[in-house]
C-alpha cells in the first residue's frame, strides 16, 4: 500500500513542469543550479537551464571578459559559450545528479526578470530556482534585485539560493 502511494506521488509529480534554473554564471547560481538539479530528481521532472542575456544598457559590460578574446562577436554567441562552459563545468563536478545530466539549456536576451518569468510561463514550469548574492545598502535600492522582482511577481513557487555547502 505504501509502495502505491509513492508511484502515485511520483506520477503526479512527472505530470507538472520542469524545474527551470536561471543561472548568472555566479558562484550563487551554481549553488541554485545543483539545488534545481535534485529537486528535478527528486520529483522526476526535467531540469531547464536559462541564462538570459542582459540588455547591454542594463550591465555593460558583464560580457567583456571573453569578448576580449574575439572580435566583432554576438552578445548573444558569447554568453551561448559561456553558459555552455558553466553547464559543462557543473556536469564534470557532479555527475551523479542525473537531472544536472540531461538537463536543457535555453538562452533568451532582454530584461531578466521579464524574461525569466515569461519562459517559466511559456514552458510550464512547476518551480524556479535562483542564486541571489543578497546586495544590500546604496547599490540594492538603486539597481534592486531581480531575484527579489522575481520572487514578487512570480505566480509560481521560487527558491533563492544564497550558497550551498560544497559536496
Amino acid at each position: 500500500m505504501a509502495e502505491d502511494k509513492h508511484d502515485d506521488a511520483r506520477m503526479t509529480a512527472a505530470a507538472r513542469g520542469p524545474i527551470l534554473a536561471a543561472v548568472d554564471f555566479s558562484p550563487h547560481s551554481e549553488s541554485a543550479l545543483l539545488l534545481a538539479g535534485d529537486l528535478a530528481d527528486g520529483l522526476g521532472v526535467r531540469l531547464l537551464v536559462l541564462h538570459v542575456v542582459h540588455d547591454p544598457l542594463n550591465m555593460p559590460g558583464y560580457y567583456a571578459r571573453m569578448a576580449r578574446k574575439k572580435t566583432l562577436t554576438r552578445m548573444e554567441d558569447i554568453a551561448g559559450e559561456m553558459l555552455d562552459a558553466f553547464v559543462a563545468e557543473a556536469k564534470k563536478k557532479h555527475p551523479q545528479r542525473q537531472a544536472l545530466q540531461k538537463a536543457e539549456l535555453l538562452l533568451v536576451k532582454g530584461i531578466p526578470v521579464t524574461r525569466i518569468l515569461q519562459v517559466a510561463q511559456r514552458q510550464k514550469a512547476s518551480m524556479l530556482v535562483l542564486g541571489s548574492k543578497g546586495t544590500t545598502g546604496l547599490r540594492h535600492l538603486l539597481l534592486g534585485s531581480v531575484a527579489e522582482q522575481v520572487v514578487s511577481l512570480a505566480r509560481l513557487p521560487v527558491t533563492i539560493v544564497k550558497d550551498l555547502p560544497k559536496s
